[in-house]
């Protein structure tokens, strides 16, 4: 409990009459009295904050970027009304910088005996858990000279989701796919390898497909179509190390992995093939395994959310053995991780064979593209220097490129907003060519 500014300020202003009378105590008494008395009554009249009762409800996940609601109800059960100031605490990330004083701090009246309901809106910056802080409430007199004041626990999280930007770009590869399927009027007939179906001859059809033995029982000239594998196993590999902390266009280059991984994961779930992912630096950070075309991409989601880069150097070894305990038959094993030169050469390269030998494995990158615009820098000396510094470390992921691609190795390197779109690519030549 404490005093107002309203009270500060009218004792203020009875000082004036103190000094014009003289400091006597009769002067004193004369106008403190009036005052104390107030503020008394004032006391006495404010709702407690104690006896509230307050439970919350709402959103309980929320994609990155988009808005959270959470509903906090107020119970008055005394038999005074509460006229309060509430702060709804919650961590920083859970606003935009500069716009948490006015989200999280509400006006409240509620009546003797009655509940008012108010929302806090989130616009998380960051992935992960947010979990509600103390509630604070300070209730205030009907002259407002004097108020208490009382915190609350109500717990409430809320999921902040990867924000799956590349979803976009998922309608053009199923058009792709379809392709693939032989299911739209394009030229190609079905690419793949799996046997579909037998049709009558068209020309311009490949010879090699006719089927003869189909020939001789009708009348027609029958041929094979093929569509692409399917029920094929696809496992995502997230390395969680250090090398996924660092910051590509203001963002850790695991939040680009994640979203290319959802886009291929969409993209081939609706192909028919089976997904799974791995999250691993020392430890197993995140597996999802087993789930049906419907659950994964919640699943997904749902186990990426949390995913923070861990800043020690990632376990090759042990990645490449729990990779091979999580996918035990032939796999497409994806790995998001780096192409710098250090951590390939040392820890993923000797490892590599493990993987090859029973496995089609596909390692995609994020590269910077501050590279890219410091190789086109000219004009001054610092800006030929920063051009040379950036063929040099090109020149050098290109080496490292070509040695994953020499051990049979299909490789993507790609800035953040082409990663998904070029994964989803490879996935799809791969499957065109038969490699799954």
């Amino acid at each position: 409990m404490a005093f107002t500014g309203r009270a500060a300020l009218l004792a203020a202003i009875g000082s004036i009459p103190v000094g014009i009378w003289g400091a006597g105590w009769t002067s004193v008494l004369a106008v403190d009295a009036p005052i104390a008395l107030a503020c008394a009554c004032d006391f006495a009249l404010a709702a407690p904050v104690r006896h509230l009762r307050l439970t919350r409800s709402g959103d309980t996940s929320v994609r990155l970027g988009e808005t959270a609601d959470v509903t906090l109800t107020v119970t008055n059960p005394s038999g005074r009304p509460l006229r309060a100031q509430l702060r709804d605490a919650w961590p920083p990330s859970s606003w935009q910088p500069g716009t948490e004083t006015t989200a999280s701090r509400h006006g409240l009246t509620v009546p003797a005996g009655e509940r008012r309901r108010l929302t806090t809106r989130l616009r998380p910056t960051r992935r992960g858990d947010r979990q509600a802080d103390r509630v604070t409430i300070r209730s205030y007199g009907p002259l407002g000279l004097f108020f208490r004041q009382g915190t609350h626990k109500v717990p409430w999280t809320v999921r902040v989701l990867p924000p799956f930007a590349s979803r976009k770009h998922l309608p053009s590869k199923l058009a792709r796919l379809r392709e693939l399927d032989g299911r739209t009027s394009v030229l190609t007939r079905g690419e793949g390898t799996e046997f579909d179906s037998l049709r009558e001859y068209v020309p311009g059809d490949d010879t090699r497909s006719i089927d003869w033995r189909a020939t001789a029982r009708q009348t027609t000239v029958a041929v094979r179509t093929w569509r692409p594998e399917r029920d094929r196993h696809i496992l995502l590999v997230l390395d969680t190390g250090r090398t996924s902390a660092g910051r590509v266009d203001d963002a850790p280059r695991l939040d680009a992995a994640l979203d290319a991984a959802l886009l291929l994961a969409a993209l081939a779930s609706r192909a028919g093939d089976r997904v799974d992912l791995l999250a691993y630096d020392r430890r197993v950070r995140a597996l999802v395994q087993g789930r049906a075309a419907r659950e994964l991409l919640p699943s997904l989601v749902n186990a990426m959310a949390t995913l923070e880069p861990e800043l020690v150097e990632t376990d090759a070894r042990g990645l490449a053995a729990t990779t091979l305990r999580t996918a035990p038959r032939h796999s497409l094993i994806v790995l998001l991780t780096t192409l710098d030169a250090a951590p390939v050469e040392e820890g993923l390269l000797p490892v590599l064979p493990q993987l090859t030998q029973r496995h089609t494995v596909l390692v995609a990158s994020v590269a910077d593209p501050h590279i890219a615009r410091m190789a086109t820098a000219r004009g001054t000396t610092d800006a030929v220097y920063e051009a040379a510094a950036a063929a040099q470390a090109q020149a050098e992921r290109d080496r490292t490129a070509e040695k994953l691609r020499h051990h049979g190795v299909t490789v993507v390197d790609a800035i953040p907003d082409e990663l998904a779109p070029a994964l989803a690519d490879a996935y799809l030549a791969l499957k065109a060519a038969g490699r799954l």
